[in-house]
């Protein structure tokens, strides 16, 4: 997927696998999204595994940037908060694939943190996301 934005890879570092160290995206408009969790439009759990909220949350977010006019590829940052760090490392593979079938292969700034719960008894995880929509040339300042 691309990306109209530029990820930030300074000379000598490793390259990051599945997330960026840093973007930078210029002009446009700012999508900030509150912290999603995997309850569907009526703020119901289908799913009470990680790997299904999970995805959940990232068709919430899908959905959340689509009414703002924007896509996964505008993505600039996501933080995840998980309830159960063994969790999460023993689904890594499918949380990966649920992420690529849901938001492609756009992997912006990350960073994933494990808290003691969520204010939502039932979700294991909860993700705010940031996006940019890049300006239009008209809307671009002289």
């Amino acid at each position: 997927m691309t990306t109209p934005h530029q990820f930030l890879a300074p000379e000598g570092w490793a390259q990051a696998k599945g997330y960026a160290n840093g973007m930078v995206a210029k002009g446009g408009e700012l999508v900030v999204l509150g912290g999603q969790i995997g309850w569907n439009a009526q703020q119901q759990f289908e799913h009470f595994d990680l790997v299904g909220q999970f995805e959940q949350t990232l068709r919430n977010i899908a959905a959340l940037l689509a009414e703002a006019g924007a896509g996964p590829e505008h993505l600039v940052r996501l933080t995840w908060y998980i309830t159960d760090r063994e969790e999460y490392l023993a689904n890594l593979k499918a949380i990966g694939d649920a992420y690529r079938r849901v938001l492609g292969r756009h992997f912006p700034a990350m960073a994933v943190v494990q808290v003691v719960a969520l204010m939502e008894a039932d979700a294991k995880v909860e993700i705010e996301a940031t996006a940019v929509i890049p300006a239009k040339p008209a809307q671009v300042a002289a």
